[in-house]
């Protein structure tokens, strides 16, 4: 699949650098413009139908999330390029689809355009078409613990799980539950029976998405009509759940 793609970034020898390797070892990317900084960078993002901007983070008058909060729709993949490693969480929370460090290494831009390439395959695939996941429903049970025991419910019937703090509240058609364990543990109580974890906060019932959309970061909409937010981060996993 060919990815149309820009470079925003103030260092000319960096865009240089960036730019040669990107001809030499990902023939899928064709690059159709270039940015010294923020404006520049906006006009080419709102001018041109994008599907990657390769980001650096420090520019002149701003930086990177300067300019993302330009952007009202975001349907492209953001691969960050810069020196400070200290922007990474701030990075991923701005669902960032990979990091790349300076100076780059040529196998970690490699990996970063396959994984762009791998979620830009899948959202084409299914756009316009009916989800419909690989995974049968789940047809087994789960104990919730309780203060005075513990409650057995059908996984099938949980539409989503949310974190908080160190509680995890699980929703449910009609009514939701809150539970005094993380939602890690239900991650992982839950990792063999179709549900992806599509946030640092919600882990989704994967045969309860209705709809799948690209917009900024990309959301999906569960059975019930609850939309929830999906971290570029997690993505491509949960996009290998759909035919």
């Amino acid at each position: 699949m060919k990815l149309k793609a820009i470079i925003v970034e103030d260092e000319k020898i960096s865009r240089d650098v960036l730019r040669n390797y990107i001809s030499k070892y990902c023939l899928n990317v064709e690059l159709i413009g270039e940015g010294s900084n923020i404006e520049e960078g906006f006009e080419l993002i709102k001018n041109n139908e994008l599907d990657l901007v390769f980001l650096d983070v420090e520019m002149p008058f701003g930086n990177a999330f300067d300019l993302l909060e330009k952007i009202e729709n975001k349907t492209f993949e953001i691969v960050f390029v810069t020196a400070y490693d200290h922007y990474a969480i701030e990075a991923l929370n701005s669902q960032a689809t990979y990091y790349l460090l300076k100076p780059i290494s040529i196998d970690e831009l490699i990996k970063a355009v396959n994984l762009v390439t791998e979620i830009k395959e899948k959202e084409s695939q299914l756009e316009n078409s009916v989800l419909i996941p690989k995974t049968n429903v789940a047809v087994g049970k789960i104990t919730i613990p309780q203060q005075d025991g513990f409650e057995v419910v059908n996984i099938k019937d949980i539409l989503f799980c949310k974190a908080d703090d160190n509680y995890t509240e699980i929703y449910f058609e009609n009514t939701k539950k809150l539970v005094s364990k993380t939602l890690k543990y239900f991650e992982d109580a839950l990792k063999e029976s179709s549900f992806a974890r599509v946030h640092k906060s919600y882990l989704v019932n994967v045969n309860e998405i209705a709809k799948y959309k690209k917009g900024k970061g990309g959301s999906v909409i569960l059975s019930n009509g609850k939309e929830i937010m999906v971290s570029s981060s997690k993505k491509a996993n949960l996009l290998s759940y759909f035919k």
